[in-house]
This record gives C-alpha cells, structure tokens and sequence, in this order.
C-alpha cells in the first residue's frame, strides 16, 4: 500500500531528490529509469533536482531536454565547476520538499531504499541515515581516508555523526 499519511508537519508531502550531476551524460537515462519507479510506488508526491555542476559534456542539455519532458524533473545550472558540495548545498537551497534526499546519479547508493527511508520520516523522524554495512569492496586506501573522515567529522561536528552514512 502506498504511503500516504498526511500531517502538520509534512503538510503536502512533497519529496525533492537532489542529484548532483558532473559529466554525467552516460548515466542520467539509467538513473532516471530506477529513480522514477521507487518514487512513484511511494504515492507521494516528488521533484527530482538535477544540480548540473559545469559539466562540460552533453549533461546539461540532457537534462534540459528531460525537464522539458517531464515537469517533475527541475534543472539547475551552476555558471561552473563548483564541486560536489557546493552542488549539494545549491541544491538543498533550492528544494521545494518537506523532505530532501541527496543522492548520486552514478547508482552507487541503492534507490531501494528511499520508501524505507521516507516511513521513517513519516513517522516522525527529522532526519534518516543511511549506512553502508559492507565496504569490503573498496581498496585499503578509500576504508582507510573513510575512517578517518568519520573520526575527523565526529570530532569537530557538536551533532554526532554515525560512521559510514552517506552524505
């Protein structure tokens, strides 16, 4: 049954997914493609913010061309490349939804779980993590600055932040 639950606090229970995009040309189809059918099956409504980092390949116009299609989809275009984070923050700068989900267009985080994610919201949550459980597959390298990123963020964050959340 689709989530439906309508209170004071999420009072339209609209949904922006912001997606930073750099050089994506390959993957925005493939990403729209496994995002749609997640979003749709949770029968709230939704807005996918594409925050187009200065790419220099066809990205932009790629998007362009889905929003044009699709009035779900939202563009916004940074004047260069920014980063990540920057792109992040435009996006959470812009989003119109009582609830924000960042997320990767390269599908490195599975879209699966947004509906789990969104009943916690539901029920009340002010934010909901997700944790890798597995980092088996990367290299030394990347578990061992991960470490350290987590350890260095706990230390200077005044919130905690658990280990091995996205972003």
């Amino acid at each position: 049954e689709a989530l439906s639950i309508m209170n004071d606090k999420h009072p339209s229970n609209l949904i922006t997914v912001v997606v930073p995009c750099y050089n994506e040309q390959d993957t925005i189809t493939h990403f729209l493609n496994e995002i749609r059918p997640v979003l749709q099956s949770t029968g709230l409504r939704f807005e996918i913010l594409f925050i187009d980092d200065g790419s220099e390949d066809a990205s932009l116009q790629l998007l362009a061309d889905e929003a044009e299609q699709d009035p779900q989809i939202k563009v916004l275009s940074l004047s260069r490349h920014f980063g990540k984070d920057a792109a992040l923050t435009a996006g959470f700068d812009h989003a119109s939804g009582d609830a924000v989900i960042p997320i990767d267009v390269d599908l490195q985080d599975p879209v699966e779980l947004i509906p789990q994610m969104l009943e916690k919201w539901q029920a009340g949550a002010d934010v909901v993590m997700a944790r890798r459980i597995d980092r088996s597959a990367e290299g030394l390298l990347k578990r061992s600055t991960a470490a350290l990123f987590y350890r260095l963020i706990s230390t200077l964050s005044s919130s905690p932040i658990p280990r091995d959340v996205g972003d």
